[in-house]
């Protein structure tokens, strides 16, 4: 069989060789450090035999795909550790997530577990690893896996396995633990040599409040103990950054009881942020031809069953709302709201393409516990925009939208990547017609190999209505977050009708691309937050400049300089307390204001300032015309 790698040489090699053979065969250091493989695009045990050509990439804990399978089997490494520690334990799920992985368990009686018993878990999963067990995958009929876990007694998996009647059933064995699982896992678990169980929550199963509240035990592992170690420094930074933390240092936004949970309110100075985040944005979408509109927050029950989000989006959504003999729902999306806008009246090909943009306010049902300070809430506004277009024109709106979005991340220093989100044809979340979802990837990948974007394809990751390009950043200490995305739809158009009259005189459908660069601005600004650590941008700072004079004799220079300052349209503060100037330094370097005047009567003598810079310390003395061109040059995004 004929097998290519990544750099698309091909190598014979006999049928059935697995993974770790062809790995061996490039090199002993890659066989050592292989977790699985890739073959064409699905992961694969090592150990598994290859039966005809493919594609084949070599899995370490370096790639994304090695660490999700890493901690899948740490998944199971853990659960066998509590099924040794407390016989009788019953089995949830167990997946991999972003750093890390969790395991749903129902323990026995009336056992709870608490943050203290992590310690005896993680000795028990050591003491498991050194054991070196491999994992071995096997396949098994639907009624034999039944009848093993209605021996063991766990009605988890048993209504897990009703859901998978009619597809291929595998179990994975490690040591003394079975478990019901697609995979894919490590050789052995001799691999796993560094281990943290982080800490315990209660989650309901299958997320339902109705169901049997069950016990997460979270946890992450590594190939060296140094990974752990510089992992554990890198929460102590983000513990520092924490948004929540900053947030209320600095006065940005509150989040109250008596308001509601996940329903933030900004205070005067995150006013300004947000305020001028949305200056920014919305005065590059005049220039590129965007025509703003404002829609209401609640919308007719019809509305949402018509764009199908009420079905495909119900458990997020707030119910109902009875007025009268009608429905309304707390607005969950603009997207139909601006599609209304677009059918009210007659559309010419002329009119195209039209750019319909909005800071719209959307509501989720989110539950308490999954509330998270701006990250995770119940109400928030996204710098929302749908383009209605021909199919001649989706090439270059595509183009302008994902420069728009690069153009923000670049303002903030931001590294990005690129996943086109398409979708994956063996699950039937999606809507639409297949033939015109292929156009629509076929034209996304296009334009992105056209723009020379760094990006991976994500099978399954699509919306229900669309294909999309998803943007994940990296914030300043390395962690990733998706944020930006721009959406290709053809489905929208077909529910709601929407036509426009072509140059043949003939109706057509356009085409409508969503878009929202920042996405969520509570969410945005969360990350703002912790990826500048509070010390924002002089352009976005809610204070820029803090003016402290030593004395009384020098209030009133001080005053006229902060409405000299104020008038110009620079955000300053003046500090006439009766405190030591060293104090008032500490204060203004604490709220991480960018620049502080000392006022002297040197300086006021001189009409000038004595500069300091935070984080940073003296910049000498400066004339008050000085100071101004500097922070006029500093006031522009991105700089």
């Amino acid at each position: 069989m004929r097998i290519t790698f990544p750099d698309d040489s091909v190598r014979e090699f006999a049928e059935g060789t697995s993974s770790m053979d062809i790995a061996r065969n490039i090199s002993e250091g890659l066989a050592r450090n292989a977790v699985g493989a890739m073959v064409d695009g699905q992961k694969y045990d090592l150990s598994r035999g290859l039966e005809r050509d493919c594609t084949v990439k070599i899995l370490t804990f370096d790639d994304d795909e090695g660490k999700e399978i890493f901690w899948h089997s740490s998944a199971h490494l853990m659960a066998e550790a509590v099924e040794g520690l407390y016989p009788g334990v019953k089995f949830g799920i167990g997946p991999a997530i972003e750093n890390g992985f969790y395991y749903d368990v129902d323990l026995p009686g009336d056992k709870k577990l608490t943050i203290e018993d992590l310690p005896e878990i993680e000795a028990k999963m050591y003491e498991l690893a050194k054991t070196d067990s491999s994992y071995y995958r096997e396949e098994i009929d639907w009624n034999s896996a039944v009848e093993h876990f209605k021996k063991v007694g766990d009605e988890y998996k048993l209504e897990l396995l009703d859901g998978l009647k009619n597809e291929e059933i595998t179990f994975y064995k490690q040591g003394n633990f079975t478990d019901l699982c697609r995979g894919t896992h490590l050789p052995a678990t001799g691999m796993i040599k560094a281990i943290k169980l982080m800490s315990v929550a209660g989650a309901y199963w299958r997320g339902d409040s109705e169901r049997n509240m069950m016990t997460r035990i979270y946890g992450i592992t590594f190939p060296k103990k140094k990974l752990l170690d510089d992992y554990l420094t890198f929460l102590e930074e983000a513990k520092k950054r924490d948004h929540r933390k900053i947030g209320k240092e600095l006065e940005l936004f509150l989040i109250s009881p008596a308001v509601g949970g996940g329903l933030p309110m900004w205070l005067p100075k995150g006013a300004i942020i947000r305020r001028k985040l949305e200056a920014f944005i919305m005065e590059e979408l005049h220039r590129r031809g965007y025509v703003e509109v404002i829609t209401p927050h609640i919308g007719n029950l019809n509305l949402y069953k018509t764009s199908g989000h009420y079905p495909y989006y119900s458990e997020s959504q707030f119910a109902p709302i009875k007025v009268e003999d009608e429905e309304y729902m707390l607005k969950p999306m603009n997207c139909p709201h601006h599609h209304s806008i677009y059918a009210s009246k007659p559309r010419s090909y002329r009119d195209l393409p039209l750019r319909l943009a909005e800071l719209g306010t959307v509501y989720r049902y989110e539950q308490s516990g999954e509330l998270t300070g701006l990250t995770r809430v119940r109400g928030f506004t996204q710098d929302d925009a749908h383009i209605y277009c021909t199919q001649d024109q989706l090439n270059d709106e595509l183009k302008n939208t994902i420069d728009l979005t690069q153009l923000v991340f670049r303002t903030f220093g931001m590294n990005v990547t690129t996943r086109l989100s398409f979708r994956d044809d063996t699950k039937d979340k999606f809507a639409g017609d297949p033939e015109m979802w292929e156009k629509a990837q076929q034209i996304i990948k296009q334009v992105a190999d056209e723009m020379g974007l760094d990006y991976k394809i994500g099978l399954g990751e699509a919306s229900f209505y669309g294909p999309k390009v998803d943007f994940i950043v990296k914030d300043a200490i390395g962690r990733k977050w998706q944020l930006g995305t721009v959406q290709v739809d053809y489905v929208m158009p077909e529910r709601f009708e929407l036509e426009y009259m072509g140059a043949d005189n003939q109706k057509h459908r356009p085409v409508i691309i969503h878009r929202a660069p920042f996405g969520s601005m509570e969410r945005f600004i969360s990350i703002l937050i912790e990826h500048y650590s509070g010390n924002f941008p002089f352009w976005i700072s809610p204070v820029q400049a803090s003016i402290l004079p030593i004395g009384e004799n020098q209030h009133t220079y001080a005053k006229e300089l902060n409405e000299k300052l104020d008038a110009l349209k620079f955000r300053v503060s003046v500090d006439l307390r009766s405190e030591k100037i060293g104090r008032k330094i500490a204060e203004s370097e604490q709220q991480k204001i960018p620049f502080a005047f000392i006022i002297g009567q040197k300086e006021v003598d001189s009409q000038s300032v004595s500069l300091r810079q935070h984080g940073v310390g003296d910049l000498g003395s400066k004339g008050i015309d000085e100071v101004i061109t500097m922070f006029t040059e500093l006031n522009s995004p991105g700089k």
